[in-house]
């Protein structure tokens, strides 16, 4: 029986209703959190929310606009919700550009920023952001994923600072390459751009920084979310935390 160290706590997880996101959702029920399942898929958030019973949320994050007066009563903000596009500088598509930073970097703004008035009123507060190895470090052919990720690093650290004196923790969790339909999505990708078969990819694109040659789990990465969001991570702020099997270690 999973301790119900979060019982009373609302927690929102974007892209809640698969990969990472929907292992969060999952572990926040566990442990007592009552979890909205933000994410653009409406009959996935349904079922994922009914699964747990939390509740769902069918939001398109990359319409950023809409969200400007947003208001947040969450205690436990996740920022989980992301694409991937591979392609070189010269033929990256802008628009694709715009749409990887206003969904990766621009709505966590402003989610963060729709939470932390009801956070700092409570005195208590987790804001909790899946990054990747990719807000640390570089690949070729990923422009706009990077610069996003490296964004929401910086995003990230300005709210542990301010938030501190209220409560208020934010925090990176960085992992390498998760077994997610995101990743899965990259294989064909990555193959064609590196010439390579598509049985290739993971173990000569993936995993040759990993010291550790396996995918992480999406539960491996919602058990350090479930343990960033307790209150044993209270003095846990401003970090950036890698799940990548030493690829940062290098």
């Amino acid at each position: 029986m999973t301790h119900q160290d979060l019982a009373g706590r609302r927690a929102l997880i974007t892209g809640g209703a698969s990969g990472i996101g929907l292992a969060c959702a999952h572990e926040f029920a566990r442990r007592g959190a009552h979890v909205t399942v933000a994410d653009l898929d409406a009959d996935a958030a349904a079922a994922a929310a009914a699964d747990i019973g939390g509740e769902a949320w069918v939001v398109d994050l990359a319409d950023t606009a809409a969200l400007d007066d947003l208001s947040l009563d969450v205690d436990i903000l996740v920022n989980n919700a992301g694409i991937q596009r591979v392609s070189p500088v010269q033929e990256y598509d802008p628009d694709t550009f715009r749409l990887l930073l206003r969904l990766m970097l621009e709505s966590p703004f402003l989610l963060v920023r729709a939470a932390l008035p009801g956070m700092y009123a409570k005195g208590w507060g987790r804001i909790i952001n899946i990054s990747s190895v990719h807000g640390l470090r570089a690949s070729a052919f990923k422009s706009a994923y990077v610069s996003a990720k490296h964004g929401l690093e910086g995003l990230s650290k300005v709210t542990a600072l301010e938030g501190g004196a209220h409560g208020v923790t934010s925090n990176c969790i960085n992992p390498g390459y998760v077994r997610t339909p995101l990743v899965e999505k990259q294989i064909a990708d990555q193959a064609r751009l590196h010439g390579i078969d598509e049985s290739e990819v993971i173990e000569r694109i993936m995993l040759t920084e990993s010291a550790i040659k396996r995918l992480t789990e999406a539960d491996e990465v919602a058990s350090l979310v479930g343990w960033m969001a307790s209150d044993h991570a209270g003095m846990v702020t401003g970090a950036s935390y890698t799940m990548d099997g030493g690829w940062t270690a290098r």
